[in-house]
């Protein structure tokens, strides 16, 4: 991809809404269809009432096992930073930044998420 194509998705890329805070289980994860550039891609959604930032959007996608089972994980801690545990290896990814923390070398899909009142957006 050339930074004028990387550019230009960026630049398609558009807050829309993706459910409402009733949809969501607190510290548990929901999945959702998010339509993006690339076209239509499954996200996981996480909800951590009470923390400094509450809502966190990854790639719903497991990379080691091949399966749509991220937001099944379980959530949790590891060194302050909130993770989700992949429920079929257990790998852990940082909701933060969707980084594989047994495998540096991959990373999980993140967007922006985040409350408009009680709905949920996210850009895409």
């Amino acid at each position: 991809m050339t930074i004028a194509n990387a550019a230009a998705k960026t630049m398609t890329q558009t807050w829309q809404t993706l459910c409402t805070r009733a949809d969501l289980v607190p510290f548990s994860g929901v999945a959702a269809w998010v339509e993006t550039p690339d076209g239509p891609a499954q996200v996981a959604l996480f909800y951590l009432p009470g923390h400094a930032q509450e809502l966190y959007a990854i790639d719903h996608h497991d990379p080691f096992s091949g399966a749509n089972v991220i937001a099944r994980g379980i959530v949790g801690d590891i060194k302050g930073q909130p993770v989700v545990a992949s429920p079929i290896y257990k790998q852990h990814f940082r909701l933060e930044d969707g980084q594989c923390l047994e495998d540096e070398s991959v990373t999980l899909r993140t967007w922006q998420v985040s409350f408009k009142g009680d709905e949920v957006w996210i850009e895409a």
